[in-house]
């Protein structure tokens, strides 16, 4: 069976979930930030919202990374956006061992790298939603 050349359209209840899941994954590696920060003054708070908050970036990561596999299923786009966003769902947990060991030197890029794969999933998932087949 061939495609045909209309375009596909994902469910827009999937789009949207997408979208958010990936809006707040990157809401979330930003606050993580601010609470490393904070950790930086030895504040015990921040580094509980810290750890809590990784676990946060797991689910989302994850979920994000589900949301983008079915969008790129149901309309036949590129499959770099649902691969990325499931390699960054494995980084997390490699940067999440990394801090929890003090490898701050590779904990601290790490983090940055999440965020701007965070960051590119979600710009993708804006215009996600319907392609060319």
């Amino acid at each position: 069976m061939t495609r045909s050349h209309a375009a596909t359209v994902a469910s827009p209840a999937v789009v949207t979930l997408l979208r958010v899941l990936a809006a707040l994954s990157v809401l979330v590696i930003v606050i993580q930030g601010v609470t490393a920060g904070e950790i930086l003054s030895r504040s015990a708070t921040a580094a509980m919202l810290h750890s809590g908050g990784a676990v946060v970036v797991h689910v989302l990561t994850g979920l994000t990374a589900i949301a983008a596999f079915l969008v790129v299923r149901a309309t036949g786009g590129p499959w770099w956006p649902p691969i990325l966003a499931a390699c960054l769902f494995v980084v997390t947990f490699l940067q999440a061992y990394l801090g929890s060991h003090g490898v701050m030197a590779v904990h601290v890029p790490l983090a940055m790298i999440c965020l701007v794969g965070a960051v590119w999933v979600l710009v993708w998932s804006l215009a996600a939603g319907r392609t060319r087949a």
